[in-house]
């Protein structure tokens, strides 16, 4: 099993990996996974490995991805790989081992035989996900600004989103609640920002038909 771990961090997506000591494949980068227990359903598992392994204890979204099959993709006997997404709030920055840390999805290093394929699997079903679901709830720290909540979007989607729409768009869904607090206004003064937090801190489909699309000429 497999796991892309990913967080909006500094306004980009990022992807939690570790560095192969052994080979095939030495010094090539890897996502964390590991095998299943006699004991254990799969999701019970990649959460145990990724506790173990990287620690990474404070998931806020775990969900099965699919199972990659090719005959080819590791050397040797052949390996089938259940790949899960996991997903990290941006205010959350766990301690990792030294062999292990996180890199800029636009941006990876070599990775071990078809991680690559995998963690793009895992960005594309959270783009998607983004779209009909509340699933930025698993991005987003318990509180946060609307200026806040548009760079963790726009990190994710890969485009800049507009704050007025996207809290229009979240807010009419019903995923999306002020909690009656602000923060101190920026250098520039004006109105203190106003605290929103999600409505319900589980996954939720919140609009089946609806789809974010990134502005024309956006990559």
């Amino acid at each position: 099993m497999l796991a892309g771990v990913l967080r909006a961090h500094e306004g980009r997506l990022q992807v939690l990996l570790w560095q192969r000591a052994k080979p095939p494949h030495e010094n090539r980068w890897a996502l964390p996974g590991g095998r299943l227990g006699d004991d254990e359903d799969v999701e019970r598992s990649i959460r145990r490995q990724l506790a173990e392994k990287v620690d990474v204890h404070k998931l806020s979204h775990v969900e099965q991805l699919a199972a990659f099959s090719d005959p080819g993709r590791v050397p040797g006997r052949r390996v089938v790989a259940t790949a899960f997404l996991g997903l990290v709030p941006s205010d959350v920055d766990p301690e990792v081992p030294a062999d292990t840390t996180w890199h800029a999805l636009d941006d990876p290093p070599p990775t071990a035989f078809d991680h690559e394929r995998i963690t793009h699997a895992a960005r594309d079903r959270l783009r998607a996900k983004l779209s009909y679901t509340n699933l930025g709830f698993a991005l987003a720290p318990a509180e946060f600004t609307i200026s806040e909540l548009r760079r963790i979007y726009s990190a994710a989607l890969g485009y800049q989103v507009a704050a007025t729409n996207l809290q229009r768009v979240l807010t009419r869904r019903g995923a999306l609640q002020p909690t009656g607090r602000t923060v101190p206004a920026g250098p520039s003064g004006g109105r203190p920002p106003a605290l929103f937090r999600f409505t319900s801190p589980g996954l939720e489909i919140t609009d089946p038909f609806a789809v974010f699309r990134p502005p024309p000429g956006a990559s």
